[in-house]
């Protein structure tokens, strides 16, 4: 039977300690603001998600909103604006995109030194991609080993794809395509296609980390058919309570470390 990688416990200590390290501050509250385009329902669950645990942690949270059919140049002068925005320690633009955008040269527009997410080309060392961090802890939690393993990775942006692929092979994996996942010891998705992973695409034993999630009426589905996989997987994260609630505490951890900085800079100005 399939083990559950509580991903919802591992991001409760990741909030307590930024809540602790923030109100210890006792001063103005570091700023995140969040560029939401279009009307992907699960990109308007995932920011509702940050406007909440924003909250909690003591972040303020600052959504702005633009229409699907909104012109490269919009966005790119909200971004503009959110640079120069003196308030604001932090961007995200949420991700993906609608096709029609280019969405490196979108990430590209954030300040280096304001980029949430850690997809700027020249982001801050101390700013790792939040869903990045999430998988490296999800498979220390459960002590997953490298050595000689393979792993395959399906996706549907690019620069998660690619970034992920990247530090898996650091790790010491070896990356199969999506054609080979039988074979994978270690399989990551991330398409946001209900249920599409079923046994006969999984290892025996495999370690499985769903970071597809889909919204359905009042249904929260992650990319895996869990049912269907439980007698055959060896490790899961669960779709609600798995990679989401991680990647929203590693994303704050990156916002409050932005925060931090700026006060120092601010200190010796």
């Amino acid at each position: 039977m399939v083990k559950i990688i509580d991903g919802a416990k591992l991001a409760d200590k990741i909030k307590d300690r930024i809540a602790r390290e923030i109100y210890e501050f006792n001063g103005p509250r570091p700023n995140l603001a969040v560029v939401l385009v279009g009307d992907r329902e699960d990109s308007k669950l995932y920011v509702s998600l940050k406007e909440r645990v924003g909250k909690v942690v003591g972040v303020d949270t600052h959504i702005y909103k633009l229409a699907g059919d909104s012109s490269e140049k919009e966005i790119l002068e909200v971004l503009d604006f959110l640079n120069k925005d003196v308030l604001i320690d932090a961007i995200l633009v949420q991700l993906p995109l609608p096709s029609k955008f280019d969405a490196d040269k979108i990430i590209a527009a954030i300040d280096s030194q304001k980029d949430a997410d850690g997809f700027h080309p020249r982001h801050p060392e101390y700013v790792v991609s939040p869903v990045l961090a999430s998988v490296l802890a999800c498979l220390e939690s459960i002590k997953f080993s490298a050595v000689g393993k393979t792993a395959c990775v399906l996706y549907n942006s690019e620069i998660f794809g690619l970034s992920i692929k990247e530090a898996l092979e650091k790790l010491g994996l070896q990356i199969v395509p999506k054609s080979q996942s039988v074979v994978a010891d270690l399989l990551i998705t991330a398409l946001g296609e209900p249920q599409k992973i079923k046994k006969d695409m999984i290892k025996e034993g495999a370690t499985i980390i769903d970071i597809g999630i889909t919204k359905k009426g009042d249904q929260i589905l992650g990319d895996v058919d869990f049912e269907d996989i439980k007698d055959r997987a060896g490790f899961i994260t669960p779709v609600p309570g798995g990679i989401g609630p991680m990647t929203i505490a590693f994303l704050f951890k990156n916002v409050l470390e932005i925060y931090k900085r700026n006060r120092e800079i601010k200190k010796t100005a």
